[in-house]
């Protein structure tokens, strides 16, 4: 009698173990559960944080409203957000440098006197496209030259449009080959074999060697994985030259008329000695072909001198190269 409830205790005992070792592994599931959960909400969170960012620089950058040519066109809203001191988007990109306006000419050099002579230079992003032919079109009626900075498009018709930019005396400049900020700013490399693919192809249709690039979103994009001054100082090793601008049209805007850009760009244009305006040629942007010819009519009559980019061309840059003061 006395041995079996000697085997009952051991059995009761044995039973309070494993018990308390169930209890000890469901505790430590759960909080290891609740750890693991924590972790990965601050990691959600963080993610979030900075895709937004990124959301909210792409937009700015993208934006004919709200990017730095705004700041340049003398908004108040803009100038606040980029002013010295501020804290601006290149300033994080280029370890310091700020994104007011960097040229051949300082913008206070650059402001026209009453009897100064306005050269204007119309650049056209993101073709070619249909609408790169109407422009070409209405250019050709007037014997007018501009500057096309290009994606890669390998379908005939955009073939055909390359070749006729530079047959018909226009410059051809690069806006980088895919147009995918993802895959453009990866890293340096990435945006190396992008330039690298786009001028070969570029020079491989049309013969010409491009040796003008636009960033896409401007050299002071907050998008960028890299160091906007790492890729600046690559394309200044490739012998290439980069604009920005300081008038955009506001073209990006689908709720702006013709009118409103002819307006956008006139008003702006009687403050610069050398004005160089943004403009888009994609598919979609009908109202910038509606406004092409009475812009220039508009500039003929402020006696403006319209010209393509070339190395007489005062440099345009927010963020500026070394050892550039104008185009040589």
């Amino acid at each position: 009698m006395q041995e079996m409830d000697t085997e009952a205790i051991r059995n009761q005992r044995r039973r309070r173990k494993r018990i308390g070792k169930m209890k000890t592994a469901i505790i430590g599931i759960t909080a290891g559960w609740i750890i693991l959960s924590m972790l990965l909400i601050l990691f959600l969170l963080v993610k979030t944080i900075s895709l937004e960012k990124k959301l909210d620089n792409l937009v700015l950058s993208r934006s004919g409203v709200r990017d730095a040519g705004e700041y340049l066109n003398g908004n108040q809203g803009a100038g606040e957000r980029l002013g010295a001191g501020g804290g601006t988007d290149t300033e994080a990109d280029t370890g310091g440098m700020g994104t007011a306006l960097i040229s051949g000419m300082d913008e206070l050099s650059n402001q026209a006197g009453v009897k100064d002579q306005h050269k204007v230079y119309l650049t056209f992003d993101d073709g070619p496209s249909e609408r790169t032919a109407e422009i070409l079109d209405i250019l050709a009626e007037y014997d007018i030259k501009a500057t096309f900075f290009v994606t890669g498009k390998e379908d005939e018709a955009s073939r055909g449009l390359y070749k006729r930019i530079v047959d018909e005396g226009h410059t051809l400049g690069m806006h980088s080959y895919s147009n995918k900020y993802s895959e453009v700013y990866e890293s340096r490399e990435a945006f190396a074999e992008d330039y690298q693919r786009l001028r070969g192809y570029l020079k491989e249709v049309t013969g010409a060697d491009c040796r003008y690039y636009r960033f896409p979103g401007g050299s002071n994009n907050q998008i960028s994985d890299v160091p906007m001054s790492s890729l600046i100082s690559y394309l200044q090793e490739q012998g290439t030259v980069y604009f920005d601008w300081n008038i955009t049209a506001g073209d990006t805007a689908a709720s702006y008329t013709a009118e409103e850009i002819v307006a956008n760009v006139t008003d702006a244009v009687v403050k610069y000695k050398t004005s160089v305006v943004l403009l888009h040629d994609s598919a979609d942007k009908s109202e910038t072909v509606e406004a092409v010819r009475p812009l220039v009519e508009s500039l003929r009559e402020m006696g403006a001198e319209i010209l393509p980019v070339d190395e007489n061309t005062s440099v345009i840059q927010y963020v500026k190269m070394a050892g550039t003061s104008s185009q040589k």
